[in-house]
């Protein structure tokens, strides 16, 4: 394991059902680092998440987080100490206001991570500081997006997976969760994601791994995958 590494993947085999969804899929996430999961609908990018963060349990394979292993611990577990998981659907608390899900995802801090608190998000995040006492489900898509990432925050991660955090939104507020994601690497988080809108990954990331039926297909840095228009015409054009 990478002595830098926050979060490193070996090996990791995982089935729905019947179903071979992921097959010895290796990766590594190194501290303050945004690294991308790239690949086309179907490839296995949300079942990555899903199995390092313990919803999808593994039939093989490795999870091991700031030097401890997690593989086939229960998700609550490994959120609790301090990996944070925004999922695709982002699944708010529709009935309650902005502050009430924010205070749902309230954690102690934590030495390793940047520490967060509903003021500071509210910097990170205004249009959230303007809504706070509107119920979630009352909200854009966009401002939805915002609201997950933020009550993730509030468990003060030390790394958070993002899942399709562009998916569904309008341009101008994709161009926004670049700008959120930027922040946070400034502030010392390291992030994995998961994407189809290479745009948006050559925006916030530094490396870079293509995913295709279960397998990882390229991996190196994301400045290195932009001049590689074989690979890109191979695995990530429709």
């Amino acid at each position: 394991m990478s002595a830098r590494a926050m979060l490193e993947v070996t090996g990791l085999t995982a089935f729905y059902g019947w179903a071979q969804i992921l097959f010895d899929l290796s990766l590594s996430v190194g501290r303050g680092e945004v690294a991308v999961l790239l690949g086309r609908n179907g490839a296995g990018k949300s079942t990555t998440l899903k199995s390092i963060v313990g919803l999808v349990r593994p039939a093989a394979g490795s999870v091991v987080f700031n030097d401890v292993e997690i593989t086939g611990f229960p998700p609550h577990r490994i959120v609790r100490m301090g990996l944070g998981y925004v999922p695709e659907e982002r699944r708010i608390f529709s009935d309650l206001t902005v502050a009430e899900n924010l205070a749902v995802g309230q954690q102690r801090p934590r030495d390793d991570a940047p520490q967060w608190t509903v003021e500071k998000l509210f910097q990170l995040f205004p249009n959230l500081a303007e809504m706070q006492g509107r119920r979630a489900g009352q909200m854009s898509g966009g401002e939805q997006q915002m609201l997950t990432v933020a009550r993730t925050l509030m468990g003060n991660p030390s790394l958070i997976l993002l899942d399709e955090p562009s998916e569904g939104l309008a341009p101008v507020v994709v161009d926004q969760m670049a700008a959120t994601i930027g922040a946070l690497k400034s502030r010392g988080l390291s992030i994995l994601l998961s994407e189809q809108n290479l745009r948006f990954a050559q925006m916030v990331s530094d490396r870079a791994y293509i995913i295709e039926k279960g397998r990882i297909r390229w991996q190196g840095r994301m400045a290195d995958l932009a001049r590689d228009d074989a690979a890109k015409q191979q695995y990530l054009v429709v």
